[in-house]
């Protein structure tokens, strides 16, 4: 359904993403933004699945600006180089990888004619909050069991559209206590909490939760109509 294309980010970086068109005129568009094993199969068939519903979807490769082509599998070695890959992100200066979200976004306003939204799983749910509080032309984000979106820092920054959040409670990685904090702190944002394991959506990982992949698509396919169309 989809191919890769090239973007250009505000600094002329050039950021490859895999795009899916939907069957005839977008209701709008999602950006969707990869775990850290790069726009792998799963993170393309998550861009499939919303240009099935109609959204025109573009899903960034964030990991381009520390190493090209990257597209990892869920091993226990995969996860240490994505992790490692994901620490070099962060440590980029400036803007760094947000301008490439803010390139995507871009490009799926102008190529779909609607509005926009993000989706954003793992360190993609982290950088989607950070997208939802510090970039334009966003009308609604959602995350999904987003790491470290319950620091302190992440806590305090305030979101420059509607957002929903999906959390397992069996996450070790992200601290019911953590996800209480992001509530009281954000009593606007759609917070769900799910009876599930930290990539609960992933159905190529082993914490893979049908039940609750299947709910969180459902609130969030409605959470998109009622703000992007």
């Amino acid at each position: 359904m989809g191919q890769f294309i090239n973007l250009t980010a505000a600094d002329g970086f050039t950021v490859p993403a895999y795009v899916a068109q939907p069957a005839g005129t977008p209701r709008g568009a999602v950006v969707v933004v990869q775990e850290i094993f790069g726009v792998n199969s799963h993170i393309r068939s998550v861009a499939d699945r919303y240009a099935a519903e109609g959204y025109l979807a573009v899903a960034p490769s964030t990991f381009e600006r520390v190493k090209p082509g990257v597209e990892l599998g869920y091993t226990e070695a995969d996860m240490g180089a994505g992790f490692a890959l994901k620490t070099a992100v962060d440590a980029l200066p400036g803007a760094g990888v947000l301008q490439d979200l803010q390139a995507a976004i871009d490009h799926a306003a102008q190529a779909s004619g609607g509005k926009v939204g993000i989706v954003g799983f793992c360190w993609g749910g982290l950088l989607a909050w950070k997208a939802a509080c510090t970039l334009k032309g966003l009308s609604a984000a959602i995350v999904y069991y987003g790491g470290g979106i319950t620091t302190e820092g992440e806590i305090a920054r305030q979101p420059q559209c509607p957002v929903m959040a999906h959390f397992g409670d069996q996450d070790h990685w992200i601290p019911l206590e953590g996800v209480e904090a992001f509530k009281k702190a954000h009593p606007a944002v759609e917070v769900h909490v799910y009876a599930a394991n930290h990539g609960f959506n992933c159905d190529q990982r082993g914490s893979y939760n049908e039940a609750a992949a299947n709910l969180a698509r459902e609130r969030s396919l409605a959470f998109f109509a009622a703000r992007l169309g």
